[in-house]
């Protein structure tokens, strides 16, 4: 997850608009929405006063790979109503995951992203887990997935899949454009 796309989390996790995270750095709403978008970052003095103000480490702020704290960790019983109108699928999921690289024509989809409804892992075969779209490549389902976690942390009721594709229905899938 970028940094942008972890202040604007943690941001709304704290009910603040630009607006008021600006008011509250000494910034312009506009420095704060370009910072959100990935266009450049706060000066250093800027990181700290968001580091004490929001509660949020400074290593949690900057580094890539973003690992919740355990406060902010979504609850296993948390769940997202996730439509996906190229599948006309609607379903009620705590957790999402994608497939391997699929092989295929120029046109196929190269990955599958699956919801399940919690981790039973106690049944034999594991949680059930549903297919609810179709993905050009790996950039792409990687951000629903972020997607995903940022609406399901944020304590939204429901997200509509933004980047899937939709598929003609045949044996040999192509990507219809």
């Amino acid at each position: 997850m970028s940094f942008g796309e972890k202040l604007q989390m943690i941001r709304k996790k704290n009910q603040l608009s630009q607006e008021g995270l600006a008011e509250m750095l000494g910034v312009s709403r506009q420095a704060v929405s370009k910072w959100e978008l990935g266009e450049g970052y706060p000066e250093v003095d800027k990181l700290l006063i968001l580091s004490k103000k929001l509660n949020v480490s400074l290593d949690s702020l900057l580094e890539t790979e973003y690992e919740p704290a355990a406060s902010e960790k979504a609850n296993p019983s948390d769940m997202i109503r996730i439509v996906s109108p190229n599948e006309g699928v609607i379903i009620s999921a705590s957790r999402v995951t994608r497939s391997q690289k699929f092989g295929g024509g120029k046109n196929s989809p190269e990955y599958a992203l699956y919801a399940s409804e919690g981790n039973d892992t106690s049944a034999f075969w594991g949680a059930q887990n549903t297919f609810i779209g179709w993905y050009r490549n790996l950039d792409d389902v990687t951000k629903e997935i972020n997607a995903i976690q940022i609406a399901l942390n944020a304590g939204e009721a429901s997200y509509t899949l933004q980047y899937s594709v939709k598929c003609k229905q045949n044996l040999l899938r192509t990507i219809e454009d």
